[in-house]
């Protein structure tokens, strides 16, 4: 699962910076750009996203059919197979760039959070779609089965691509069955 994650707005990477640079340019001078959100990233902000044509701005998280609350995530295993989801899987998919993500460990009634991620910027796997009622885009972001050094937090974790995988997802037509094939790369974690 992923319910937040960390994009920080002073990102020494050059790709980082980049997006952010492209980002305030399309935006120049519109509410989007002054609702974008950089720093802890909840369920619902605006946020910098990269689609295979240009980054661009996007609210987290699908609107439920029975109008309570967003879906933030989608299970890789069958994103291509639910109706909320099938279309944009297939059509509209979007990297999601960020420092880490978090995840709580539960520990009987405690929680202790963790920062997970790299040891450079990650790149999760998401799709987005338009709706008519909401001017800005909205994405969700894939999981996965969580990679053995952080199941121990949680049993599922978002798609973290490669940058190879990063150019396959954008722009070829890879399958659920492509992608749970994928090992990602060992993660660190630490709690904070």
């Amino acid at each position: 699962m992923c319910g937040r994650y960390y994009f920080a707005s002073e990102q020494e990477t050059p790709a980082m910076k980049k997006i952010i640079e492209d980002i305030k340019k399309r935006y120049e001078n519109t509410p989007e750009l002054l609702s974008m959100k950089t720093g802890e990233i909840f369920p619902t902000e605006t946020v910098p996203i990269v689609t295979s044509k240009e980054p661009a701005l996007m609210k987290w998280g699908f609107p439920r059919f029975d109008g309570k609350g967003q879906v933030i995530n989608a299970r890789l295993e069958t994103a291509d197979e639910k109706p909320m989801f099938r279309r944009a899987f297939n059509e509209m998919r979007c990297l999601v760039p960020a420092n880490n993500y978090f995840e709580w460990e539960k520990i009987g009634s405690i929680k202790k959070k963790y920062a997970i991620g790299l040891h450079r910027p990650i790149y999760m796997a998401g799709f987005y779609r338009f709706d008519n009622a909401m001017q800005t885009p909205q994405f969700v972001i894939l999981t996965r089965p969580a990679a053995k050094e952080v199941e121990f937090i949680h049993d599922r974790m978002p798609v973290i691509l490669t940058d190879e995988m990063q150019y396959k997802w954008l722009n070829e037509n890879i399958g659920t069955q492509d992608m749970m094939k994928f090992v990602p790369e060992e993660l660190d974690y630490r709690d904070v």
